[in-house]
């Protein structure tokens, strides 16, 4: 069985809601442990134990360990690599349409 990609791995890991939800509390409060994730999620500490590894693996998340407490962070880049290159090139056209739109529509209000 061939190994996964990058890509791969990123899609595999955003397709879980809870995963999903892990990514959003550390959007919302970075450099958090596994307890204090767990506080906020439904899940068992095995659960978000595993989620973090599978983001981890997708490098959506990285780890510092301060003393003995390991600390979860979110990186974006993946998600910014997915953005300019499946993302962007389907939004330039709507936005460029939008432009002329408006300069149609201001020009014939002059």
């Amino acid at each position: 069985m061939a190994a996964m990609s990058d890509a791969d791995l990123l899609f595999k890991a955003l397709a879980d809601k809870g995963r999903r939800k892990l990514l959003d509390r550390l959007h919302a409060q970075d450099g958090q442990t596994l307890g204090q994730l767990c506080r906020h999620l439904a899940m068992t500490r095995q659960g978000v134990t595993q989620h973090l590894a599978v983001l981890e693996a997708a490098n959506l998340v990285t780890v510092r360990w301060r003393g003995r407490e390991k600390l979860h962070f979110l990186n974006t880049v993946p998600l910014q690599q997915v953005y300019d290159r499946w993302i962007c090139k389907f939004e330039k056209p709507r936005l460029k349409a939008l432009s002329s739109l408006k300069r149609r529509l201001e020009g014939g209000q002059g």
